[in-house]
């Protein structure tokens, strides 16, 4: 049995907090274990990894890589019961496209709060 993933995210971040609960409740194995970067201690979290982790979500894995950003996301998709989804999206060209809408929402997360999370959003 290995250990769970760590999937470091912005406590902070309304949307953030709804998106690892919607993958928390599918998470059926176990596969990673949630913490706000704000919370993580030390070790795995470091100045860098804090620094890096105030601008996109990281999944640290039990072997050792560091994903971030839409790659964390594909993986932790992977994980919940998407594993299909996960691996075509992590092809090129649409590796590149997750990497676009990330980055996008990333930097509206109140906006695509409102329009991914009716019920309960951000105000």
């Amino acid at each position: 049995m290995t250990a769970p993933a760590l999937l470091l995210w912005d406590g902070d971040c309304g949307f953030c907090r709804r998106s690892v609960e919607w993958a928390e409740r599918r998470d059926g194995g176990h596969a990673f274990r949630a913490i706000p970067y704000q919370q993580a201690p030390s070790p795995p979290m470091t100045p860098e990894l804090r620094l890096a982790c105030a601008r996109a979500v990281h999944v640290l894995t039990p072997e050792g890589n560091a994903l971030r950003a839409g790659r964390a996301c594909l993986w932790v998709l992977q994980h919940i019961g998407y594993p299909v989804l996960a691996r075509v999206l992590a092809l090129p060209p649409l590796v590149w496209v997750v990497e676009l809408g990330y980055w996008l929402v990333a930097r509206n997360r109140r906006l695509a709060s409102r329009v991914l999370f009716r019920r309960g959003a951000e105000r």
